[in-house]
């Protein structure tokens, strides 16, 4: 006994004095799944190198997804034009009609739409983002080697992978992909017969988005394991930077949100497969009844909505971390507030499980029940609303660097507040009666969550940029790559609120035989063209991308920003292990800029005597 306890004495003194820690050993063992090009770049376990892979397989969905919309938006703008010349693409989808123009097969449209909003909900904004961040970031800025378990890890990339490649495969299935909607509500998705876009397709959607959950989960559970076990020494939980608190706050709400879309995944494959009811009941086709009785489709809307409103934030709560580090550093200037932040990040996670049946109000819920989750979605808006003035205020009489990451930045702030005014109006039931499925809905939520969320990926990408490669990606091209995509993100969904206004249902085909519609057939036009131009700007960000990796301006020193955090002390391109030898030790929090003097001050410096008296952290 004495003997075991003389070993530990001695390990305390080597972690006190040489900063020797648990994870030590790790590191050097880590070598050896550095062996080949497989183990380093393909089934690596460097937490670095899995957030490349993570970020690189959300652009190629980025692209599908995007493309998808630009052709269904064609549908919509141009619905008279011949579209013949996608047949090489698109096949039998490209029907021709007795005039021997080629048009969109109305089969296919919905599957475009139903895959555009699964591709970008799911492997772009929840994979693509989250994963992307939260493993660059995570041990970077918490000061461990990597992951808590970096074979979970690489576990999490490649069941991601998986998912992917059979939601790939459902778009080559004879009978199409599924074409029943995103949200997948029965009897469209129970019923194989229901449509054609019914069958295998929706077998393989149902399939990859079980595997998705299993790499969100599996995920989860590592980057809440590594920050709340793994912190090096000094770093308290109100010493974490803003990013880690968004990341920490996201891998909770997704480990909690997401089996509950799972159970309600099981129970619509029974209905599929086993002739089970829990969603049908008194179901007709083609004048036939089916022999289902008993089930509710609404059972199947609450269980979706669980996860589907949670999942709204798991999206954005990332980028508004992300937005938070880049505001601060490029404004050279503390975070505004950082704790009412804090705490607003965890209301809005709490709050976030309470307000799922808002997307229910026209399923003929209780009007008492409606109130309830009108008064809480109401209430959301509060953390929200501290998190936009505290963005101002860290930005108002700063020394703003309006760079690429910046300027990103800058525009989520736009985007969140002009796109979240608009769900005021749709969180009210009595209102949104008269909204609901209309293009008002379409113009809110891709405002406030998905262009946002793309702008705050954006910045990131850009600030962290050279972290990831040792390289900065080409700043002109940066900005004509923001100024496009803010002017034509506004030009895109702003339009949609005064036609979503005037009544125009989303998820049509095409308005030009409605007398009452077709007056808007110039806006829908200029709504295409304006998706086509920002679309085409995308693929400068791409190219701008790639290139950067080879080409772009070289990192000459390890902190080129400026920054306080921790993953500015490793090597300009950190190794398997992130820092040389002794890991970090945290003095301070995460925001000292324009403080004693000095421009900024870095996490690793001890607190001066002076200081003392007035740091509160």
């Amino acid at each position: 006994m004495a003997h075991t306890t003389e070993i530990k004495d001695a390990a305390d003194v080597l972690i006190e004095e040489y900063g020797v820690d648990d994870h030590f050993h790790d590191h050097h063992e880590g070598d050896k799944y550095q062996s080949n090009f497989l183990m380093t770049y393909v089934f690596s376990m460097d937490h670095k190198i899995i957030a490349k892979q993570f970020l690189i397989t959300g652009m190629f969905w980025a692209f599908i997804g995007a493309a998808m919309s630009v052709i269904f938006r064609l549908q919509l703008g141009f619905p008279e034009s011949d579209m013949a010349w996608l047949q090489p693409i698109l096949g039998k989808w490209i029907e021709v009609n007795d005039a021997g123009i080629g048009i969109l097969s109305q089969e296919f449209y919905y599957a475009l739409v139903t895959m555009h909003g699964t591709i970008i909900v799911f492997f772009v904004l929840t994979a693509g983002l989250s994963g992307t961040f939260s493993n660059l970031l995570i041990p970077l800025q918490v000061g461990t080697r990597d992951m808590a378990s970096p074979f979970l890890n690489m576990l999490s990339y490649w069941f991601f992978f998986l998912a992917g490649l059979v939601m790939f495969l459902s778009l080559f299935v004879s009978t199409g992909p599924f074409s029943g909607g995103w949200v997948a509500y029965p009897p469209l998705s129970a019923l194989s017969q229901a449509s054609s876009g019914s069958g295998v397709g929706m077998d393989l959607w149902l399939l990859s988005l079980v595997f998705f959950v299993v790499s969100v989960l599996l995920g989860g559970i590592n980057y809440v394991t590594t920050v709340l076990n793994l912190r090096t020494k000094g770093m308290t939980m109100w010493r974490l930077p803003l990013t880690i608190w968004a990341f920490l706050i996201t891998a909770i709400i997704g480990i909690l949100s997401f089996p509950v879309l799972v159970s309600g995944f099981f129970l619509l494959m029974f209905d599929r497969m086993l002739d089970t009811s829990f969603y049908l009941s008194e179901i007709f086709i083609g004048g036939q009844a089916l022999d289902h009785v008993g089930g509710s489709p609404i059972l199947y809307q609450h269980l979706f909505w669980f996860l589907g409103h949670p999942e709204v934030y798991i999206i954005i709560l990332p980028a508004m971390g992300i937005v938070s580090e880049v505001l601060s550093v490029h404004s050279r200037k503390p975070i505004f507030g950082y704790r009412a932040m804090v705490f607003s990040i965890l209301a809005i996670a709490f709050l976030s499980f309470l307000v799922w049946a808002h997307h229910m109000f026209m399923s003929g819920i209780n009007p008492f029940i409606s109130m309830i989750f009108t008064l809480f979605t109401l209430v959301i808006a509060v953390p929200s609303a501290v998190k936009v003035f505290n963005w101002i205020a860290t930005l108002y009489k700063g020394n703003v660097r309006f760079n690429s990451a910046s300027l990103f930045a800058i525009g989520f702030v736009s985007l969140f507040i002009s796109g979240g005014l608009t769900g005021i109006f749709l969180g009210n039931s009595a209102i949104d009666i008269q909204m609901h499925d209309t293009y008002f809905v379409v113009a809110h939520f891709h405002i406030v969550m998905g262009i946002a969320a793309f702008f705050g990926m954006f910045a990131g990408i850009y600030h962290w940029f050279p972290k990831m490669y040792g390289r900065f990606m080409n700043e002109t091209v940066g900005k004509i790559h923001f100024w496009i995509t803010m002017i034509g993100a506004y030009a895109i969904f702003w339009p949609m609120h005064y036609i979503g206004i005037a009544g125009v249902p989303r998820r049509y085909y095409s308005f030009s035989n409605f007398d009452t519609f077709s007056q808007f057939a110039e806006m829908n036009k200029f709504i295409t063209i304006a998706a086509i131009v920002v679309f085409v700007a995308q693929l400068f960000f791409v190219a701008n991308f790639f290139y950067s990796i080879w080409k772009g301006k070289k990192q000459r020193v390890k902190n080129p920003w400026g920054a306080t955090t921790l993953e500015w002390t490793t090597p300009i391109v950190p190794g398997h292990g992130n820092w040389p030898d002794k890991l970090p030790a945290v003095h301070r929090w995460s925001y000292d800029y324009g403080k004693g003097g000095e421009e900024f001050i870095s996490q690793i410096q001890p607190v001066e005597d002076w200081e003392k008296e007035y740091d509160d952290h």
